[in-house]
């Protein structure tokens, strides 16, 4: 799966029922996960003993796990809540029908990848340990260019900020086309104006 060597594969079942049961979500959080995912599995472990790839002081393995999705889509809150859950570097594959999207928890957000038909996705290990190849996996599969020594995580706060600063001007220059009185108009152009002043320094 994913173009990973054969001496990663692995078949664990996860069951939904252990984790609840283990970690006990609130009635939101279980109801969201129960409606959106049908069943998960350990596919694959990254790892010293499957590649010869060393550890790294915090990376001792990378677990691939399966998401068998009862819908399209599946929240962020279930990956974010899992990942919190298990304290494991974990790389999602949330399939639905022959599709799948890949997703990573990193620097407190949910990265998603694009939807892709699940046998053509092929993950390059790259990295002289397993910090650096679970880095270039998260790079991977948020799309984050890394060349000219970025830091990983701070490129994932700055895109988060450019996102949130673009619906910010968004929603903005949709109130300011509504806007009937002057003095409010003038203010919201303001504001916009700062924000993509903003923007731009990004």
């Amino acid at each position: 799966m994913l173009g990973l060597p054969k001496t990663t594969e692995l078949s664990k079942a996860l069951p939904k029922k252990a984790i609840f049961d283990r970690f006990k979500p609130s009635p939101g959080d279980r109801r969201l996960f129960d409606e959106q995912i049908n069943r998960m599995s350990i596919v694959a472990e990254i790892s010293p003993q499957t590649v010869s790839i060393k550890a790294s002081a915090d990376v001792s393995a990378v677990y691939v796990v399966l998401v068998m999705l009862k819908t399209n889509q599946c929240d962020k809150k279930n990956i974010a809540l899992l990942s919190k859950l298990i304290a494991q570097r974990m790389l999602f594959v949330l399939q639905s029908g022959e599709t799948a999207r890949l997703a990573v928890y990193r620097a407190d957000k949910v990265l998603v990848s694009e939807s892709k038909p699940l046998t053509s996705w092929n993950l390059n290990l790259s990295g002289l340990d397993l910090g650096a190849v679970w880095a270039n996996l998260v790079a991977q599969i948020g799309g984050i260019d890394l060349t000219g020594g970025k830091d990983l995580d701070a490129t994932i706060a700055e895109n988060d900020r450019r996102e949130k600063l673009q619906k910010q001007i968004a929603a903005l220059e949709k109130q300011a086309m509504t806007e009937r009185q002057p003095r409010k108009k003038w203010e919201l152009a303001e504001e916009i104006k700062r924000l993509k002043a903003e923007l731009e320094e990004l």
